[in-house]
């Protein structure tokens, strides 16, 4: 699946987001670091962009933003998942671990499969290695 430079961004919108008519578009939000494979420079835009990655179902990118150690060989998306949106919550810098700075994102993503609504509440971590931001894990906090 792909965007057009005139589609919204699935992300509702980064913070930076050049916005048109009140609308981040794809293009000036995530689309600037999926389509270019770049790495955003905070965990908060890493997360916005790997949301909007899902929501295309963009295996490399997801791929490429998740920290090496905890990275898994391949991903499964739901056949026929329709994203309705994502609502961060919270981000907070959570400090430094093996010299390297960590951050947390609490964030509802909402998701309907096959008719059935589901809502994904987690608060995923991130470490900066050698100046890019990557996603470690997340731990469900509720249906």
């Amino acid at each position: 699946m792909s965007l057009g430079n005139s589609a919204a961004c699935p992300c509702g919108g980064a913070p930076t987001a050049l916005r048109r008519q009140g609308v981040a578009l794809y293009i000036d939000c995530c689309g600037r670091f999926i389509a270019q494979g770049q790495l955003p420079p905070d965990a908060l835009h890493l997360m916005r962009s790997r949301y909007s990655a899902f929501v295309l179902e963009n295996e490399a990118y997801l791929q490429h933003t998740w920290q090496a150690a905890c990275r898994p060989e391949a991903l499964d998306f739901d056949e026929g998942a329709k994203w309705l949106g994502l609502d961060i919550k919270d981000v907070v810098d959570t400090g430094m671990q093996d010299g390297q700075a960590t951050a947390e994102v609490e964030f509802v993503a909402r998701v309907r499969i096959a008719g059935k609504a589901h809502r994904l509440h987690e608060r995923s971590r991130f470490v900066c290695e050698e100046g890019q931001w990557r996603y470690v894990a997340a731990v469900n906090i509720g249906a």
